[in-house]
């Protein structure tokens, strides 16, 4: 923020960046009004995981076993306010489920993998080899629609209506940043993106490309912002 906003200085924003705006009292910062968007990078979807031991097989079958089971089902996370917390919360809300989190300061996947907790949210990335080996069980990407990266698992709003939570990377500058600096790095970072190359490494990633404008990508995070802060408000998160 303080940077010389010579583009030399930049800063990679994500998700975090948009939800911390609403989850801490005192950033000492406005992300929004301090930070000028340069340009996306990608989205990735989060995948709805369970431990083996869950017996439910499908998004439906858990909704019925969590409400059987109300305050008995553990839900991880990377930590309070963290994306993985804040998507399950959102599923919560729709749902009516009452589900317990458990935020970790480390990895939560050794005890979402011997069923120390039972239900987690996390990236495709961070447990995509544990899905296809079968340690752990997918019951739903979080994207609006389904990924190629797992074509077979369904969206979580092909079973709740509306369900929609998705993590995206991209390029900030200091505010007082000049226009054409910023179009001359918005120029580069999107013709990156056309790269073969790059674009198999996102996907690699769980990642999909975000390209757009300055102004595109500003408004992507003013809606992102506006959205998850209401979830942060409701589910009265606080950061830590």
């Amino acid at each position: 923020m303080r940077a010389t906003p010579d583009g030399y200085s930049l800063l990679l924003v994500t998700q975090t960046n948009a939800t911390n705006a609403t989850a801490y009292e005192n950033l000492g910062f406005n992300f929004i009004r301090d930070i000028a968007p340069v340009a996306g990078i990608g989205t990735n979807p989060f995948v709805m995981v369970v431990s083996p031991s869950v017996p439910a097989k499908t998004v439906p079958e858990f909704i019925d076993y969590a409400k059987a089971n109300p305050g008995k089902v553990n839900m991880s996370s990377p930590g309070t306010g963290s994306a993985g917390h804040i998507f399950g919360e959102l599923f919560k809300m729709m749902t009516g489920v009452h589900i317990v989190h458990v935020p970790y300061r480390a990895s939560f996947i050794p005890d979402l993998l011997a069923g120390q907790v039972q239900v987690g949210f996390p990236t495709v990335g961070a447990v995509i080899e544990h899905i296809r080996t079968g340690k752990l069980r997918a019951l739903a990407v979080t994207a609006a629609t389904r990924v190629d990266v797992l074509p077979d698992i369904p969206a979580l709003a092909e079973f709740v209506s509306g369900y929609e939570a998705s993590g995206w990377i991209g390029i900030g500058a200091p505010r007082n940043t000049s226009a054409q600096i910023i179009e001359t790095l918005n120029k580069a970072i999107n013709a990156a993106l056309t790269d073969p190359k790059m674009r198999a490494r996102l996907a690699d990633l769980g990642f999909a490309p975000l390209a757009n404008s300055p102004a595109e990508f500003g408004n992507y995070i003013v809606q992102y912002t506006e959205k998850w802060g209401k979830v942060v408000r409701a589910a009265n998160i606080k950061g830590e």
